[in-house]
């Protein structure tokens, strides 16, 4: 009876974690992912969108598995980690209402929420 529980354990436990192999994956496609939506900002320039992007570009990275969450979250944070350091005008109510977004879009909140009127549709 032990061997047999003992054997469920394991095999219950190797299959959580068969899908290990694919989190490198994840991660780049999230990064690309996270790299689009940066794109996208810039060549939309369109006032009001900054909170839209963030939450895009981190709710398309998350779809792709945890590995692609994990790549939102540092490129998020380190995002708003260098912005604080450098004199961009942005104040600190800013930067945490881009990490709300972002964490809102990561955790499968609906970008739209924080698009802006008249953004075109190809965004």
């Amino acid at each position: 009876m032990k061997l047999i529980l003992a054997v469920l354990v394991l095999v219950l436990v190797i299959e959580t974690q068969a899908q290990w192999h694919q989190y490198p994956g994840q991660a780049i496609g999230g990064a690309k992912d996270m790299l689009r939506a940066y794109q996208d900002m810039r060549k939309a320039n369109w006032k009001n969108s900054d909170k839209y992007f963030h939450a895009r570009g981190n709710y398309d990275a998350a779809r792709r598995g945890p590995g692609g969450k994990w790549a939102a979250k540092v490129i998020s944070n380190a995002r708003e980690a260098l912005q604080g350091l450098g004199n961009s005008g942005r104040g600190k109510a800013d930067s945490e209402a881009d990490q709300r977004a972002n964490r809102w879009g990561r955790n499968g909140g609906n970008p739209n929420r924080y698009r802006p009127n008249g953004l075109p549709n190809k965004y």
